[in-house]
């Protein structure tokens, strides 16, 4: 077996209070999501990617000689930290999980991680929480996550810009960490390759009217808004903006892709560009195929590397020969990276089998999984235009 020295996480996990065990033949598993909030439309798809992975493993019977999974939800309302904190400490006390998926959105992420998991010695997997500050964040090998980083979202958007010709654009952001992390890592992007920012504006989410801040970013002016946000808040902005004149053309991040944007914006939103990240090639082709075979709705955001999360958590389980936090921890990066058998999606049973043997796995998963130490990982965007009320791939970044 791969090997991996993670004294800083050793040192994590004997600091911390309750420990979390297996019971009896089974174990649970948190899923720690914006069941309420600015995000609720995308999370029931995103907890039943990850629900869809321990199924398959429950069913598998492969899992150290046998053990269910049983997946516990708890509600991170993606921008309330209160919630998020007490939800963290309900699934660790109370239900007794060895590991968590989650959280969501960034700055709730932070505040579960480091006031509740870190002291607990619990690792968890965000499927989504894409804050370039995690990047460098120390975490005692805890966290990892299986979305990138906004700073490859950002330059992949000043791209995108530079490629249709765009030079001045305007920004609004959700005012939380998520937000006011990708609008900072944007403007030195796009500013980095010659472009001029007119206007950073925060605006909160869930208002009945944004026509201050419109006003603001219209008087500032630029040939584009870029609007990082939620659909609440992003989403009731550029209705705003279009219904008053101040833009014509909008551009958008991962946080608002969904189809609730499409229902909520209407024909506003015809030839916004937005990305969000998006695997490409045999890992997407077979997940499509694993997802559609379950009739989840796989192709909404970050459902596809909630998959993978809790993959990586179970297979990282079999790696160490227990279900403990510990264990779990210390083999997350083994079983996700190469050297090792490739396993995509559909395929956890395999990798179970071939980690009881005492063999190698490289997880691919459901997109082309690679994580780069902790708190990073690589990936692919899509860059993508509505139109006719859908999103239109232009390519893949």
């Amino acid at each position: 077996m791969k090997k991996l020295l993670l004294a800083s996480a050793v040192g994590a996990l004997a600091a911390g209070g309750a420990f979390a065990e297996s019971h009896g033949n089974s174990i649970n598993i948190g899923v720690l999501l914006g069941f309420t909030g600015p995000i609720e439309s995308l999370t029931p798809h995103m907890a039943d990617g990850a629900e869809l992975a321990m199924a398959e493993v429950t069913a598998s019977g492969a899992l150290l000689g046998g053990m269910s999974v049983n997946p516990v939800r708890a509600d991170s309302g993606c921008i309330d930290n209160a919630l998020v904190q007490a939800s963290a400490e309900r699934l660790i006390t109370s239900d007794g999980v060895v590991a968590i998926v989650g959280a969501d959105c960034s700055g709730v992420t932070r505040a579960a991680l480091e006031n509740v998991a870190m002291a607990n010695g619990i690792p968890m997997i965000s499927p989504s929480a894409t804050s370039p500050a995690f990047t460098q964040f120390d975490s005692g090998g805890l966290f990892f996550r299986t979305a990138p980083s906004d700073a490859r979202q950002s330059q992949v958007q000043a791209d995108i810009l530079a490629e249709r010709g765009i030079t001045s654009v305007a920004v609004t952001h959700t005012n939380n960490d998520y937000g006011l992390g990708l609008a900072n890592a944007f403007v030195e992007a796009f500013t980095a390759q010659g472009g001029t920012v007119t206007a950073v504006v925060p605006h909160e989410e869930a208002k009945g009217d944004y026509s201050a801040e419109v006003g603001a970013l219209a008087a500032a002016g630029g040939e584009a808004l870029m609007v990082f946000g939620y659909v609440d808040g992003g989403g009731s902005v550029i209705r705003t903006a279009y219904d008053l004149g101040a833009f014509d053309q909008f551009f958008i991040a991962d946080g608002m892709y969904g189809d609730e944007l499409l229902e909520k914006v209407g024909d506003a939103l015809e030839g916004t560009v937005g990305t969000v990240p998006w695997a490409v090639g045999e890992a997407a082709d077979r997940f499509t195929a694993v997802y559609e075979a379950a009739g989840i709705n796989g192709a909404s955001s970050f459902v596809a590397e909630s998959y993978d999360a809790a993959a990586l958590l179970m297979l990282a389980a079999q790696a160490a020969g227990e279900a403990t936090p510990a264990g779990i921890a210390a083999n997350v990066l083994n079983v996700a990276n190469a050297p090792g058998e490739p396993i995509y999606a559909g395929e956890l049973a395999r990798g179970l089998e071939i980690l009881a043997a005492g063999g190698d796995i490289d997880y691919v998963g459901a997109t082309n999984v690679e994580l780069i130490n902790f708190g990073e990982a690589a990936g692919t965007y899509r860059e993508y235009v509505v139109q006719n009320g859908e999103y239109v791939t232009v390519q893949f970044h």
